[in-house]
């Protein structure tokens, strides 16, 4: 039987629109459950970093120059503060950083770092009072939702939870980093609290400060956190810490971690601000099991921990520690 150019015309256009059916089924989707960090995740590398900076600054061959480039191409967390992304251009920023992600095809990954009475003090002093932290983070997560395509990476308040009992504010903490959760969480934003390190609380005590955020962030239908990070800024080795995650998350329901490698390449002396002699650890999205999503580099290597061992203030671009990081990266 001859079928007629206006049937197949029809049959065509019941295709397409199938097709495009299909296409948009698809999109909402994953719209709607978009994936966890995993092994191979590519978060980006901004050209807003202060590795990039100081690689334009320096010049062209030398040793300041290689390191600073070098780590300019890595993929890195972005620090945000309210010293340098107050409420009225956090929105913003936010905003630049998903565009140049988009670029990468790569997803944002963010560290927030603004909590009242930051550091109890230390070498991060700083953070906001308890209103201007509120909405602060309210800012933050407006901008994250808008940039849902980027699938955000949030590390919330580093050392923040294991500082917290030593600094004798726990129930202020617990208060403060639950109202953070449910200001930032969206179902494209993928949230992890201080986890601390595998040489500071011990896995029972961690677990118990965490459950506390977590169980408080849900409240009525929040959708809570993700997990924990270990090491940040630290230097612990991986296998460590992939053992302290599993002890942690084995205390609790379900969660998950991440761990920052970005400097634990030669492991740890014990210090903690500026030690010598410390190496790049593992690219961002290397490892990754059931229990550990995958490994980023948090802190980035180059940057200050403090006025310590010869170092600037914190978060200060430092040339020579730069140079020392990438010294089994880059050959002479």
């Amino acid at each position: 039987m001859a079928i007629s150019r206006r049937t197949i015309t029809i049959l065509v256009a019941a295709g397409v629109v199938v097709v495009v059916g299909i296409a948009i089924a698809a999109v909402a989707v994953n719209a709607r459950s978009p994936e966890p960090p995993g092994p191979g995740t590519r978060v980006l590398a901004s050209a807003q970093s202060k590795a990039t900076d100081a690689a334009s600054r320096a010049a062209a061959g030398s040793p300041e120059h290689d390191a600073a480039h070098y780590l300019s191409d890595q993929p890195t967390a972005v620090w945000l503060t309210p010293e340098g992304d107050p409420t009225d251009a956090v929105g913003e920023r936010i905003a630049h950083l998903a565009a140049e992600a988009h670029a990468q095809s790569a997803r944002i990954a963010v560290v927030v770092y603004g909590l009242p009475e930051r550091d109890c003090g230390g070498q991060s002093a700083g953070g906001l009072d308890d209103d201007g932290y509120g909405e602060w983070t309210r800012a933050i997560g407006d901008a994250l939702r808008g940039a849902a395509a980027a699938s955000p990476i949030v590390i919330l308040e580093p050392d923040s939870l294991a500082l917290a009992p030593e600094c004798g504010n726990v129930a202020d903490r617990v208060e403060q980093l639950s109202a953070a959760v449910e200001a930032i969480a969206a179902e494209s934003t993928w949230i992890y609290v201080d986890g601390g390190h595998s040489d500071w609380l011990p896995a029972d005590q961690m677990a118990e400060l965490i459950a506390q955020v977590d169980q408080a962030s849900r409240g009525e239908g929040g959708s809570g956190i993700r997990g924990f990070a270990t090491n940040v800024s630290n230097f612990l080795p991986t296998d460590d810490e992939v053992e302290y995650a599993h002890d942690v998350a084995g205390r609790l329901d379900g969660l998950h971690a991440i761990i920052d490698t970005s400097r634990n390449g030669a492991g740890s002396n014990g210090e903690w601000c500026n030690p010598p002699d410390r190496l790049v650890g593992e690219p961002s999205g290397t490892i990754g099991d059931e229990v550990v999503d995958t490994n980023l580099w948090v802190k980035p290597p180059g940057e200050s921990d403090g006025e310590c061992n010869g170092g600037p203030e914190a978060g200060r671009w430092w040339p020579e520690a730069a140079i020392e990081l990438t010294r089994n990266v880059i050959s002479d």
